[in-house]
C-alpha cells in the first residue's frame, strides 16, 4: 500500500458543493479530483498498478502529469451518506496532521464513487517489508525498529488523546503502517470507519478489524474503545520485535500464535527467545525484552489493565518502569472458529441470564407447584446451555 501527494488545481469548497448540489460550507485544504482524472493516472485502475487491498478498499499507484506518484484508495463499500455528510467526515480527517500519520491530500466524490488520494510512500508497509509478505531489501536493524515502534505509538496516542473528538482506528496492523524514504512509520486508514456504512467489515462479525490483531471484547461483543487499538498495537509490537507475523500456520501448532508463544516464554523467563534472530550487533536485548513486555501489557484480557497509548509511549521511551507493572494473561482468539464459539457462548450467557431473571420473578409470584415445575425447566435449560 502507498499514499499520495496530490498536485492539481485546487477548487474552492463552494465550487465543489455547487457541483454536487449540496450546501457544504467546510474548508478542506485538499484537492478535488474527478473520477476521469484518477482513472487516467492509474491507467483505468489497472490490476498491474494495484499495490494494496484491505477491508476499506483497493489501492492503486498512479502518476500525475507532473511526474509525481500518488496512491489512490477506492473505498470498497458504497457510502450510504449524502455528499455533505461524507465531506464533513472527510474534512475532519484532512485537518489532522502528525509526523506519524498518513496525510490525506485529495478526494473524489462522484455518484456512488468515494475515492481518497494520499502521498505515495516509497517503502510500502511493514507487512510487505519487515514481515516478509513481499520482497524487500530493507534491513531493519534494532535502532530502526525502536524508532518505528515509538513512532506508531506516538501516532496512535495523538489520535486517542489530542484529536477532538478522539479517533479509534479499529484496524491497527502491519499493512496499515506505511514507511517513507527514511523508514518513518505512518499510520494509514485512520478515520475511515466513519466514511463507510456500519456493516462494512473485514470479518463476518460486522466488526471493522483483522483477526489476529482484533481485541476479543471488540470481536465478540462489538465494544470498540481506545483500548481495542491498544490491544492491536500490542500484537504489532510483538511482530516488530520478533520479525514474524502474529499467526504462522507453517509452524508447529504450539508455535503458530505469536502472542500465545510470547506469553509462554514470559512465564518461563526466557523472552529473549522471541527476539528476531536476524538482528545484528546493535541489538539491545534488555530493551527488546522490555518492548515484548509492553506488548503483553497491551494485550491483557482485562481492558482496564491495558495502558493508554500515551503511557505506552512513556514505557517505550523508558520514562515508565515496565518491570513495576503486573502482567496478566493475554486474551487470544486463535481463529474464526474460536471467534464463532466465543460469540455463541456469549449469546447463551445473555439468554441464560435473562431467562434466570424471568424465572426468578415468576417463582416469586407463583404457587409452590408452579415454582417446582419452573425450577425443573430451569435446570433443563441450564443443562442444554452447558452442552453448548
Amino acid at each position: 500500500m502507498g499514499c499520495f501527494c496530490i498536485f492539481g488545481k485546487k477548487r474552492t469548497t463552494r465550487q465543489q458543493s455547487s457541483q454536487h448540489n449540496d450546501d457544504f460550507s467546510g474548508d478542506m485544504n485538499i484537492t478535488k479530483f474527478t473520477y476521469k482524472e484518477l482513472a487516467r493516472v492509474t491507467e483505468n485502475f489497472s490490476p498491474s498498478n494495484k499495490i494494496g487491498e484491505g477491508g476499506f478498499g483497493s489501492v492503486y499507484k498512479g502518476k500525475l502529469r507532473n511526474g509525481k506518484f500518488v496512491a489512490v484508495k477506492v473505498l470498497s463499500s458504497e457510502s450510504k451518506q449524502g455528499v455533505k455528510e461524507f465531506l464533513n467526515e472527510l474534512m475532519a480527517i484532512s485537518n489532522i496532521s502528525h509526523e506519524n500519520l498518513v496525510k490525506l491530500y485529495g478526494y473524489c466524490v462522484e455518484g456512488s464513487q468515494r475515492i481518497l488520494v494520499y502521498n505515495y510512500l516509497e517503502n510500502n508497509s511493514l507487512a510487505q517489508t519487515l514481515l516478509g509478505y513481499g520482497h524487500s531489501n530493507i534491513q531493519f536493524n534494532w535502532a530502526t525498529r525502536v524508532n518505528i515502534c515509538i513512532g506508531i505509538a506516538r501516532g496512535l496516542a495523538y489520535l486517542h488523546d489530542v484529536v477532538n473528538p478522539h479517533i479509534v482506528h479499529r484496524d491497527i496492523k502491519a499493512s496499515n503502517i506505511l514507511l517513507d524514504k527514511d523508514l518513518t512509520p505512518k499510520i494509514s486508514d485512520f478515520g475511515l470507519a466513519k466514511l463507510l456504512p456500519p456493516d462494512a467489515s473485514h470479518v463476518s462479525t460486522r466488526v471493522a478489524g483483522t483477526l489476529g490483531y482484533l481485541a476479543p471484547e471488540y470481536a465478540i461483543r462489538g465494544q470498540v474503545t481506545r483500548k481495542s487499538d491498544v490491544y492491536s498495537f500490542g500484537v504489532l509490537l510483538l511482530e516488530i520485535v520478533s520479525g514474524r507475523s502474529n499467526t504462522n500456520t507453517r509452524l508447529p501448532y504450539e508455535d503458530q500464535i505469536l502472542l500465545e508463544k510470547t506469553w509462554v516464554h514470559y512465564e518461563e523467563g526466557d523472552l529473549e527467545k522471541i527476539i528476531d534472530a536476524s538482528l545484528g550487533d546493535d541489538l539491545d536485548v534488555a530493551q527488546a525484552c522490555r518492548f515484548l513486555k509492553i506488548g503483553l501489557l497491551c494485550t491483557q484480557d482485562v481492558t482496564k489493565h491495558r495502558p493508554t497509548m500515551s503511557v505506552a509511549v512513556r514505557m517505550l521511551t523508558g520514562e515508565v518502569d515496565v518491570d513495576l507493572e503486573k502482567i496478566s494473561k493475554p486474551a487470544i482468539i486463535s481463529d474464526f472458529m474460536d471467534l464463532k464459539v466465543r460469540s455463541m457462548r456469549k449469546e447463551v450467557d445473555i439468554v441464560t441470564s435473562s431467562t434466570s431473571t424471568l424465572l426468578s420473578s415468576i417463582m416469586a409470584h407463583s404457587s409452590p407447584l408452579l415454582s417446582q415445575e419452573t425450577t425443573e425447566a430451569s435446570m433443563t435449560f441450564t443443562a442444554i446451555s452447558d452442552r453448548e
